[in-house]
């Protein structure tokens, strides 16, 4: 079948003409026709850590949900607490959990006025997470108004000169935007700023309409600001020790089980949808990092984990380029510590791994120790 035929069949972004001018190498995400790197994967990867790059995030989807009873939807809703979300613009991650407690989705919401919170979820999961709230919205007869922004799109650009780079394009979101602490946003008409990222890095998700993405995109590239994919945007994430929904976690998954548990508000009374499973079914396996100690292999998913306490499995894994080394994360037997050194069975080979913690790498630096 022709590329063109091919990508006519997948979902695209308002950027997809402009990676295909940039010479994208594009390819089938979830459906999405999105690219998957610009030449050199480990050379934007290093753009990110040092300097500044960008990440067509447009198959993500924004939700805006509206109306009188929205905070205490989004109490019983989610598993993290908004209560916690006082000051307008501030941002909380969460678990999305159905009543089994498995994770229908993990995201991000945001709270703007007492009437009005944003969600931002993944594309891979959007529809099935906005038939969700709106059956919950139903049952609960919570009146809210939950809307899908189709017209919106987002850019993340990540880096220690991100941010700068974004006020030289936008100069006129520099003063609401310069103070944000991280996980904070503002919205300057249109658009809104987001001081958050899946790189491990500083820098601005950005939202703005569809129609302004691909000039923004182009006057960032003029900035100087390195076009990404996904090979880059995957690496990054896992040195930063960020989970990947339908990698690290699924609707087969218990959060606790997933390293996920400081999303999950479990200290508070309150009362939200999964509690009552979760709390019956606990932590039953951890969620560690491993680092290769031993040549001859590559750490990749679905690779099988022995340790003295039983078998574990890596759930995602690659060559670290900050590193030079390859690492994982892995749901490993509660025993497992810190410090211990397990096998990985890499084809024919078990090779030694040590057991590290989270994250490998942080504002461009190694955590470990």
């Amino acid at each position: 079948m022709p590329e063109s035929a091919m990508s006519a069949q997948l979902h695209t972004t308002p950027l997809n003409a402009a990676h295909r001018v940039a010479n994208a190498r594009m390819v089938d995400f979830g459906g999405w026709d999105m690219p998957v790197n610009y030449g050199s994967q480990i050379e934007e990867h290093h753009a990110v850590r040092t300097d500044a790059g960008m990440f067509d995030v447009s198959h993500m989807r924004v939700v805006d949900l509206k109306g009188e009873q929205v905070r205490a939807f989004l109490t019983r809703a989610i598993a993290n607490n908004v209560a916690k979300l006082k000051v307008s613009g501030k941002a909380l991650y969460s678990c999305l959990l159905n009543p089994q407690a498995t994770v229908i989705d993990d995201l991000i919401v945001y709270y703007f006025t007492e009437d009005y919170f944003r969600l931002v979820v993944n594309a891979g999961t959007a529809d099935k997470d906005i038939a969700w709230l709106q059956q919950l919205n139903s049952d609960w007869n919570t009146g809210l108004t939950i809307t899908s922004r189709n017209d919106l799109a987002i850019l993340a650009v990540q880096g220690p000169n991100a941010r700068a780079k974004v006020w030289e394009v936008l100069p006129e979101t520099q003063a609401a935007s310069e103070e944000l602490k991280p996980f904070n946003a503002a919205q300057i008409g249109e658009v809104m700023i987001a001081r958050t990222g899946y790189t491990g890095e500083d820098g601005f998700e950005v939202v703005l309409p569809a129609t302004q993405i691909e000039n923004f995109w182009n006057q960032l590239i003029a900035a100087g600001v390195r076009p990404c994919g996904l090979g880059a945007r995957d690496t990054l994430r896992l040195e930063a020790g960020m989970n990947l929904y339908g990698q690290d976690m699924d609707e087969t998954i218990n959060p606790l089980n997933a390293g996920l548990a400081w999303t999950i508000d479990l200290v508070s009374e309150r009362d939200f949808v999964g509690k009552e499973a979760l709390v019956a079914q606990g932590q039953t396996q951890q969620f560690l990092g491993l680092l290769l100690l031993d040549k001859g292999g590559v750490l990749r998913g679905h690779q099988v984990v022995h340790t003295e306490h039983g078998d574990g499995e890596i759930t995602s894994g690659t060559f670290s380029p900050s590193l030079q080394q390859s690492i994982a994360m892995a749901r490993l037997p509660l025993g497992v510590a810190i410090g211990d050194t397990v096998h990985v069975a890499i084809r024919d080979k078990k090779l030694a791994a040590r057991v590290v913690k989270m994250p490998f790498v942080r504002n461009g630096k190694s955590q470990l120790s």
